[in-house]
């Protein structure tokens, strides 16, 4: 096992290769045989002894090329043994039906799928329905695949148009609040405006009472002693008037518990 993979051979000393003589024969005539490990192609009885050999099982057989020919493909024979009675079965390859056919030794089991048509050469017209039937099944995968597509493309989109819909509808609420907002605060600016301008108005009255009594007092008190009588009673209309004051006045905070019937006690002091 060891010389399988060198290079160079033992020759022993005494090798004389002048001694090696080479013969030409005949080639062998017949049909060539190889022998071959196969398992078998089909399941098969047995006619000698009975013996059931199931499909898979496992022969050295000698394989045999024949004369005949498929198509220029050529049809092979097989012989195997039977594992009880060691009688020989011989099958071959059946290339039109892309199978294999049982000879002689053996019978082939029972199978339903190949009962249908077995015997029977289908002619053209068979042929071409059973390629439109094909063709017709196959048409009718290919629809109803176009339709699962089709219906899962109509799912995204139609749940894309809602993802829209819900944006749309919360960006749309944002904007009213935000325009709430603003109208609010604009609100708020005018009542502040309006404010304003009412404060001014009135220290701008106020201002011109006092410049308007002012005056009068002047005139009064360089006339005659009428004059001097109404200057007096301007200047007490302008002591009972006063000047006018913007104080916030306190209010007078309520005394709780006389209303809860609470009596304070006096101080000791």
């Amino acid at each position: 096992m060891s010389e399988r993979k060198v290079l160079t051979k033992y020759y022993p000393p005494d090798f004389d290769p002048s001694k090696i003589t080479r013969t030409r024969g005949p080639k062998p005539v017949g049909p060539k045989v190889q022998t071959v490990r196969l398992m078998a192609p089909f399941s098969m009885k047995c006619i000698a002894c009975g013996e059931y050999i199931y499909k898979g099982r496992k022969f050295n057989a000698r394989k045999e090329t024949t004369d005949e020919k498929y198509y220029s493909i050529s049809i092979y024979r097989f012989y195997i043994r039977c594992t009880r009675c060691s009688g020989e079965i011989t099958f071959k390859t059946d290339p039109k039906n892309m199978d294999y056919t049982c000879e002689k030794g053996a019978k082939r089991n029972f199978e339903p799928w190949r009962e249908k048509g077995e015997g029977t050469e289908e002619s053209e017209e068979e042929r071409l329905d059973r390629l439109e039937r094909e063709e017709e099944e196959r048409n009718a995968m290919v629809e109803l695949e176009t339709k699962t597509l089709d219906a899962k493309r109509e799912m995204a989109i139609a749940d894309a148009l809602d993802e829209i819909r819900t944006r749309n509808a919360r960006n749309e609420r944002v904007d009213r609040g935000a325009e709430g907002l603003v109208g609010v605060r604009d609100e708020l600016d005018t009542e502040r405006e309006r404010q304003e301008r009412e404060d001014e108005e009135a220290a701008k009255r106020a201002f011109t009472m006092e410049a308007l009594v002012r005056e009068e007092v002047v005139e009064l008190g360089s006339g005659n002693g009428e004059g001097s009588s109404n200057a007096a009673n301007v200047e007490e209309k302008k002591v009972e008037m006063g000047p006018p004051s913007f104080k916030r006045i306190p209010k007078k905070k309520k005394d709780f518990a006389a209303v809860l019937g609470i009596k304070k006690k006096a101080a000791l002091v």
